[in-house]
């Protein structure tokens, strides 16, 4: 049976688990082509199950997540779910902004959005959405969209200024055992929940990053935990052991992710973890922060580069190189199944990846870096 968390301060529980439409089954390898039989099961049998959640946003796969949800919501679907989306650019006037609104209850086939964010906020952005909060009131007054809220990246006094600027009702935040002091962390999780904010989490397997594949020695220290858990089960409920969260959003790719993460809802409570759990995820915690070389969360606001560049991909195999040590594995990925335009060495210096990067990585130097550790490593195996 699905558990419930309060939603800050309205008079209504969120399930523990909400469904992020992020990661959707795809056809080919296309982004864009979601798999709707699979993904329209996946979202059945998580609402089916209690799920009453479900996050979106008109860029997720490529334009196609808000259509497709449109499409799975109905048979009633709809009905038994709150369902958030987001403001994914900055419209220049309040009909712009009429326009993407009636463009998303269009393709979401629905009068009303419950909870509507601004996406992805930093410090550069929001002085450019401050004006776009008059043209949501006016929505708002008009049940088009029923409550505000925020996504975020960026540092913690950006956060907290931006919490106190407006009457939110929640905003949403990456957390995970990882990044307990980055962008919002455990300080901004708290600031928010007593300001009466309810909190959305993201990223809580940091993009499955925590899952899989595990690194020896950190798979050693979950051996010897005083609890057997899967991975996925030590990082969902170290989250939910926060009274604060209201609701865990996982992007899910497969039926078995969702069957698992529903048995693992179904369980989780705030406060349930001994002090010899909780000590065994710093310790954890300390293991993969010995390997990691780029903190990056493959949030994919550096892309597209114009010059080519996959830059998440690029760090994602350096961090593998250091984490899992799969050399020949890494040189076939880096090497032969990637066009040469897409490599680290294309990069310009350009600047304009470091601008939006919510991480700060400092992503020019750490392209060179990684472009000469994979190269070297492909050269000792030659």
């Amino acid at each position: 049976m699905m558990n419930f968390r309060p939603f800050g301060k309205l008079n209504w529980r969120a399930s523990a688990l909400g469904f992020g439409a992020m990661r959707l089954p795809t056809i080919n390898g296309d982004p864009s082509v979601i798999d709707e039989p699979l993904a329209r099961e996946m979202i059945r049998t998580a609402i089916d199950a209690g799920v009453n959640y479900v996050d979106t946003a008109r860029v997720y796969h490529g334009g196609s997540s808000e259509p497709f949800l449109g499409r799975a919501l109905q048979d009633g679907y709809r009905e038994r779910v709150k369902l958030a989306t987001k403001l994914s650019h900055i419209p220049k006037s309040a009909k712009a902004f009429r326009t993407y609104l009636a463009e998303q209850l269009h393709d979401l086939q629905t009068d009303h959005i419950d909870f509507y964010l601004l996406h992805g906020i930093n410090r550069r952005s929001w002085e450019l959405e401050k004006p776009v909060l008059p043209w949501i009131e006016d929505a708002i007054s008009e049940g088009k969209i029923r409550h505000l809220g925020f996504s975020f990246h960026d540092d913690l006094e950006t956060f907290k200024s931006i919490v106190d600027f407006y009457d939110w009702t929640f905003c949403q935040i990456m957390y995970n055992y990882m990044d307990i002091d980055d962008q919002a962390g455990t300080e901004g999780l708290r600031y928010a929940y007593d300001k009466g904010l309810a909190v959305v989490i993201m990223e809580p397997l940091r993009g499955g990053g925590l899952v899989e594949p595990i690194p020896a020695s950190v798979e050693q220290i979950w051996n010897s935990a005083p609890t057997r858990r899967t991975p996925a089960a030590w990082a969902l409920d170290w989250v939910w052991n926060h009274p604060e969260v209201s609701v865990v959003l996982s992007g899910m790719s497969t039926l078995a992710q969702v069957k698992e993460n529903l048995s693992l809802a179904s369980e989780s409570k705030a406060n349930s973890l001994t002090p010899e759990e909780l000590a065994c995820v710093s310790h954890v915690r300390e293991e993969y922060r010995s390997l990691i070389r780029v903190p990056c969360t493959k949030c994919r606001y550096c892309m597209p580069c114009p010059h080519g560049v996959n830059i998440p991909d690029t760090f994602r195999l350096y961090n593998d190189l250091s984490m899992y040590g799969n050399e020949d594995w890494i040189r076939q990925q880096y090497f032969e199944h990637r066009p040469e335009s897409m490599r680290a060495h294309n990069c310009k210096a350009c600047g304009q990846c470091e601008a939006a990067c919510p991480q700060r990585i400092s992503i020019i130097e750490k392209l060179k870096e990684a472009h000469t550790a994979l190269l070297t490593t492909a050269e000792s195996l030659r």
